[in-house]
């Protein structure tokens, strides 16, 4: 959602996590709590969230091994060797997006039970479903990749990235115009 070198989170992402907010009071009554995890520092992720009017649990995993040990993040070493093991496949060039659910038990015991991967996540955008209803539908066909049209949701009339190296895009996508 926001690597370590990024300028800030990933439009997608950030496309997802805007769907997010308005379910926290409601997941609470049913007893879960929701957490971010990204791989930047706190101090830019802090920064990014307050620019977005975030509420949500945003923690870093900058200098841990929480990405690596779910198989959501990748060395360079390891994509340069070939194929890695992402989404119960071998793959050249992982998403490394990846939504987790675990649970802890009364005696403190933490266990993961659930994960999704790159679009599998979608069936929390509620944009899409209304999208998925309207006769043309989420009109993705021409792009470069599907969501090539999502921006940060404060940068829609300018249509602006803050990444011009695009990131958090596909390597071989073109640049949306």
């Amino acid at each position: 959602m926001f690597g370590p070198d990024w300028n800030e989170g990933c439009p997608s992402c950030s496309f997802n996590m805007d769907h997010t907010d308005g379910s926290l009071v409601h997941l609470a009554q049913r007893d879960v709590s929701f957490t971010a995890v990204s791989r930047a520092p706190l101090s830019k992720i802090d920064a990014f969230k307050k620019r977005m009017g975030w509420r949500f649990a945003w923690v870093s995993s900058y200098g841990t091994d929480f990405n690596s040990a779910y198989r959501a993040s990748f060395t360079e070493d390891e994509i340069a060797q070939g194929k890695v093991a992402y989404n119960f496949d071998l793959v050249n060039s992982p998403v490394r997006k990846r939504r987790s659910v675990f649970y802890k038990d009364n005696n403190g015991n933490i266990f993961h039970t659930y994960s999704a991967y790159a679009r599998g996540t979608e069936n929390v955008v509620n944009t899409y479903n209304y999208l998925d209803l309207v006769p043309k539908g989420r009109d993705e066909d021409e792009l470069p990749f599907p969501m090539a049209w999502v921006r940060h949701h404060d940068r829609y009339a300018s249509g602006y990235l803050a990444d011009t190296n695009r990131p958090y895009w596909p390597a071989d996508a073109v640049p949306a115009r």
